[in-house]
């Protein structure tokens, strides 16, 4: 059974920093380039961050670039993403999502549940 499992949303002030975390289950972690997307009310969707199956290469939003930080762990099937100087516009649901990358035949992909993000000014 697939599973990412989102947690460390919550409540922040303006400013501050909050720490994501997306926990993988039931599939090859490590073929899977993982993303970070959000949602804000009345918004659509978009890509935050993602990172390449190695680790290595990581590509932001011009919106959260300096800012956040998008790491994993292969030991732990887990994902990250650092958010720091926090501003009232980050306020969105957290997604979390993995791609299967091309070399390991793409076409197939995950999603997380959501985690919500509220910056408060």
């Amino acid at each position: 059974q697939v599973q990412l499992v989102e947690s460390g949303g919550g409540l922040v002030q303006s400013g501050g920093s909050l720490r994501l975390s997306c926990t993988a289950s039931g599939f090859t972690f490590s073929m899977y380039t993982m993303n970070w997307h959000r949602q804000a009310p009345g918004k659509e969707r978009e890509l935050v961050a993602t990172i390449t199956t190695s680790g290595i290469t990581a590509n932001y939003a011009n919106s959260v670039k300096g800012r956040f930080t998008i790491s994993r762990d292969a030991a732990k099937n887990t994902v990250y993403l650092q958010m720091n100087s926090l501003k009232p516009e980050d306020t969105a649901v957290y997604y979390c999502r993995a791609l299967r990358a091309p070399k390991y035949g793409g076409n197939m992909e995950f999603w997380g549940q959501g985690t919500q993000v509220t910056v408060s000014s």
